[in-house]
């Protein structure tokens, strides 16, 4: 297929999900790139895009900001997140996860969405209007703190699960938000508890909100999981287990949230046999 025929990036231009899509990828400003997100989420939920999808127009990688500079993982600097430069390294950390976030689930739709049911899309399309309005909070109160995305550098491991994972959506339902999202939920409710100790209500406020959403973004993965291990008469945690330790590098790290993640479908016979105890 032609990618000229998909390659729609004005705002309001598009006719379907595979333009929109592609737009949100195409786009390398990080705060224009979430705009162009909400915004196309918003235009799905109206009703204003057709179910046509162009996974072969897809690029490869996702068009990013020449800033910040991109390092492996293991370049990446040492940061103590203590006081406001450090609670800044935090944000800034987190609006790197919330920018490649973006990119995921449109990415998600527009490759595996064709073929699916609608509620697929719906789930998707409303994960990356979220993960849009995430990094615009983080980038509002990065302004607010003196600077802006760009400033640190960051790490580039966060796209290989969608390279490693690009021809089985079992495998990026299993890695990206059973695996990635649900760390979140593990680790954020003690950095709210940090930033709020340090009198820094503002930013502890906003990874509240992302909290509760993401919340939301495990439980799709972990319900289409389920829906399609079985239409596929695969017995749930074995394939998990299987696709977890084929695509994700190292093992689950606990402590775990396990209220948060049940309440996700993420049941502790998913995860707790992937862990390094």
């Amino acid at each position: 297929m032609e990618t000229g025929a998909f390659s729609k990036t004005s705002i309001g231009s598009w006719t379907n999900i595979g333009e929109a899509a592609l737009a949100v990828l195409q786009t390398a400003g990080a705060a224009d790139k979430a705009r162009t997100a909400a915004a196309a989420a918003r235009a799905w939920h109206e009703g204003k895009l057709e179910a046509a999808y162009a996974p072969d127009a897809l690029p490869p990688r996702p068009a990013r900001p020449a800033r910040p500079e991109l390092l492996s993982p293991t370049a990446m600097p040492k940061r103590a997140f203590k006081g406001e430069k450090g609670r800044f390294a935090l944000l800034h950390a987190l609006a790197h996860i919330e920018l490649n976030a973006i990119d995921l689930a449109f990415d998600m739709v527009a490759r595996f969405g064709a073929g699916l049911p609608r509620g697929f899309t719906d789930d998707w399309m409303k994960v990356g209007g979220e993960e849009a309005k995430h990094f615009l909070a983080l980038e509002n109160r990065l302004q607010a703190l003196g600077g802006t995305y760009g400033d640190l550098p960051a790490h580039d491991g966060l796209w290989e699960a969608a390279e490693k994972t690009q021809h089985d959506l079992l495998a990026r339902l299993a890695v990206v938000p059973m695996v990635l999202e649900a760390r979140g939920l593990d680790v954020t409710p003690k950095t709210v508890e940090r930033l709020n100790s340090a009198g820094d209500h503002e930013s502890a406020a906003i990874l509240e909100m992302i909290y509760e959403e993401e919340k939301g973004h495990v439980l799709a993965g972990t319900r289409w999981f389920m829906e399609l291990t079985a239409e596929a008469g695969l017995a749930p945690h074995a394939h998990f287990h299987a696709l977890v330790r084929t695509y994700f590098r190292g093992s689950l790290k606990p402590p775990f949230n396990a209220d948060a993640r049940h309440k996700a479908g993420l049941h502790a016979a998913f995860y707790e046999p992937l862990t390094d105890r």
